[in-house]
């Protein structure tokens, strides 16, 4: 598949990945120390809903446009406050017209301590991403390939913060190079948060991806899933997931709070679940 961000801005894997960023960015938060955040295919930054893209297949709508209208429980709204600030920050009138991607949300979350370098390879987005930070000293746009930049740009010089994998799964044996190259990482960053984004829409696949990771060795390996509807036949996304490195401490918590909530939201009649595992322990 190819998941180029464009397409599916705001759709329910961006609601689910985007609440899963901001928690754990609010987490590095609680100490005064400076972080950094790389976002190793960061798109365009900004979205227009109502652009031919967007438009095209309206996936937003049964997303972002569900949630942002939705009475919550209180528990699960002062947990998606910061990712609901960030949507409501690029729509300052109150109608829902543009939705943030993750470096645009980072942003808004970024103390003046706090720094994100947001790598993007395709040359008409990368130019666009740049656009969108123009004069904003504490964000670096690079023109780089976001898989090789794993072995350059780690350890960051300030020792804390979170590398977010999020890749278009344009290539095949796009779950084995993530693997790989986090491997890769956490050599040379074994105390990194890591974030890394996957499709789910072929669970032979997902499975695949899940045992590469079980023999990688590296421990604290956090699953997060949510699916709106059951798989299908041919395959189509059904599911969105995200592993977690080294994940915070209070991050399953709050998962488990904010995940029956979105799958209540976001599913087709009812069919939403969800899961919250560990595929690496200590």
């Amino acid at each position: 598949m190819n998941y180029r961000h464009v397409f599916h801005a705001g759709n329910f894997a961006d609601v689910v990945k985007h609440t899963i960023l901001t928690r754990i960015l609010a987490y590095l938060m609680r100490k005064d120390a400076p972080f950094r955040v790389i976002d190793t295919h960061a798109g365009v930054g900004l979205y227009d809903l109502k652009g031919a893209a967007a438009e095209k297949t309206g996936e937003w709508v049964d997303g972002i446009g569900r949630l942002i209208e939705r009475d919550l429980p209180k528990s699960a709204q002062d947990l998606l406050t910061p990712y609901l600030d960030a949507v409501r920050a690029q729509n300052p009138s109150g109608e829902l017209r543009f939705y943030p991607g993750s470096p645009l949300i980072t942003r808004n979350m970024l103390r003046q301590q706090d720094r994100l370098m947001a790598l993007e390879l395709h040359p008409v987005d990368v130019e666009a991403l740049r656009e969108n930070f123009s004069g904003d000293f504490q964000v670096r746009v690079t023109h780089v390939d976001g898989w090789q930049a794993l072995g350059t740009h780690l350890p960051p010089k300030e020792k804390r913060g979170l590398v977010l994998i999020d890749p278009p799964f344009e290539e095949r044996n796009e779950f084995e190079r993530m693997v790989q190259n986090l491997i890769k990482a956490h050599k040379r960053w074994p105390t990194g948060l890591y974030a890394l984004w996957y499709p789910i829409k072929d669970v032979a696949d997902v499975d695949k991806f899940v045992a590469l990771l079980q023999a990688s060795a590296i421990p604290k390996i956090l699953r997060l899933e949510l699916t709106i509807r059951q798989p299908s036949n041919p395959p189509r996304l059904h599911g969105t997931g995200m592993i977690v490195i080294n994940p915070p401490f209070v991050l399953e918590e709050e998962m488990r709070v904010l995940m029956p909530v979105l799958a209540d939201v976001l599913s087709d009649e009812g069919r939403g679940r969800w899961a919250i595992d560990w595929v690496a322990g200590e």
